[in-house]
């Protein structure tokens, strides 16, 4: 499969504070985040014109879904979006509070820990042709996601048992299996509950929640771009792959994770010894030989110059990738204070560094003050973002979901709409089946369209 279908889940962690102190509960808030969205949608779990999906995850996390996209700046955009669309609801919900006499701030993280040691995940979702036999993915996918971190990860001040450091991924320290069908229990690297949303017989959604939620543009883009390649490699059989597998994928990961300079290599199953890194670069250097022999995507082919030039970035000056890598850039303004106010890492400055540069407020956030300056790069605009608020992909099966709710809310019918169904609450109940993720319009979809209007 070269055209991919992607998407993102992103939980956000919430709070209510005045002065440092907690006033509302995560649930009391989250109640006053969704007013807006349970009035309009009877529901705190309801689908958007954009396409995706906003709903109350379990532990008052609010979570957004991105619409499918087939193009890595749709997926960036509509991410985004999410952030957007939450951000609007916490002014709303600030303003409500206020009315109520209701003193402090909403403050909304797109991050991936709490003060009191939950995780909560950003997970990201592949169309795969449908495999059966997982050993490839094992073999290559996981070891390709566990030494990814390079680029992809958040960062992380971690204080346990031996002490503070500081670590490239917020999601490693909470990861227990590579596969598993389970999502909280274990936290596996890869879930495989077979939930395709899509016609079964051909496709797979490999849903994979090992990764930190990205306030960087560059990441994901490079995150789900490289994915991507990886993947496509994986599906064809004439590709040849080296066997990766780790002797423990898990105890792997975690020393990645606070390896930042990619120096102590992990032991494989068959005996040999590589660092991250070196994961990495065979691996882009497998991807480059693909793209030139295969018709993939131009922004997939982008993808993996983009990892090649990070790559060499990393081996050579890795703090110069601070306006594409997260844990990177929070490296960077840590150090500075550091530096500046000669605090140890356990400091509790340190912490709010840490915590605020995920705030997605443009005022406060340390990733948006640092943005505004130019000092992150950037692949999608402001006003792509903003597009994407409202419009769903226009290339994907989310353009039919996106169109048919934005006429259903304009003609005042009642409907209902998941992933894969469409239907009109009437007499006839009419539905249309939508199995092909591809697919950005069919007849049966325009004839449910045209009967909005002729009974609207």
């Amino acid at each position: 499969m070269l055209r991919r279908i992607y998407g993102i889940e992103t939980e956000y962690g919430i709070t209510f504070s005045l002065k440092g102190q907690r006033r509302l509960s995560p649930d009391e808030v989250s109640r006053f985040l969704f007013r807006k969205v349970v009035a309009w949608g009877r529901s705190s779990n309801v689908f958007l014109e954009n396409g995706s999906r906003l709903y109350l995850d379990v532990g008052s996390h609010p979570e957004y879904a991105t619409a499918e996209c087939d193009s890595l700046a749709d997926a960036v955009a509509q991410d985004k979006a999410g952030e957007s669309i939450l951000r609007e609801l916490v002014e709303y919900a600030q303003s409500q509070l206020s009315d109520e006499g209701i003193r402090g701030d909403i403050f909304l993280f797109k991050n991936n820990t709490d003060s009191t040691g939950n995780s909560y995940g950003c997970h990201e979702n592949y169309c795969i042709e449908r495999i059966d036999d997982l050993a490839r993915l094992e073999q290559v996918f996981i070891p390709y996601l566990i030494s990814r971190q390079i680029f992809t990860g958040a960062g992380k001040v971690v204080t346990n048992a031996k002490g503070t450091a500081y670590s490239m991924s917020q999601r490693a320290e909470h990861i227990w299996e590579s596969i598993s069908s389970a999502t909280t229990r274990s936290r596996p690297i890869i879930n495989t509950r077979d939930e395709p949303h899509a016609d079964p017989e051909k496709y797979r959604r490999l849903h994979v929640i090992v990764g930190d939620s990205n306030m960087s543009e560059f990441a994901t883009y490079l995150k789900l771009g490289t994915a991507a390649v990886v993947l496509a490699m994986i599906e064809d059989r004439n590709t040849v792959l080296r066997d990766y597998n780790m002797a423990s994928p898990i105890n792997a990961l975690r020393e990645i994770s606070y390896d930042l300079w990619s120096k102590e290599p992990v032991k494989l199953t068959n005996g040999r010894d590589l660092t991250a890194l070196e994961i990495q670069d065979d691996l882009c250097e497998r991807a480059e030989l693909f793209v030139e022999g295969h018709d993939l995507p131009d922004d997939q082919v982008h993808a993996v110059r983009l990892w090649r030039e990070v790559i060499e970035q990393y081996r050579n000056d890795p703090m110069a990738l601070a306006d594409r890598v997260d844990w990177i850039a929070k490296l960077q303004i840590i150090e500075r204070e550091r530096e500046r106010s000669g605090v140890e890492l356990s400091d509790p400055k340190i912490a709010l560094i840490d915590l605020l540069y995920h705030d997605t407020n443009f005022e406060r956030g340390l990733y948006y003050r640092r943005q505004a300056r130019g000092h992150f790069r950037r692949v999608v605009s402001d006003e792509q973002v903003a597009v994407a608020t409202h419009t769903p992909p226009a290339t994907t099966r989310a353009h039919m979901r996106g169109t048919f709710i934005k006429a259903a809310k304009e003609w005042r019918r009642d409907y209902t709409v998941d992933w894969v169904h469409l239907k009109l609450n009437d007499e006839m109940q009419r539905t249309v089946l939508l199995k092909d993720p591809f697919k950005s319009t069919d007849d049966r979809f325009q004839k449910l369209l045209a009967s909005l209007e002729r009974h609207g």
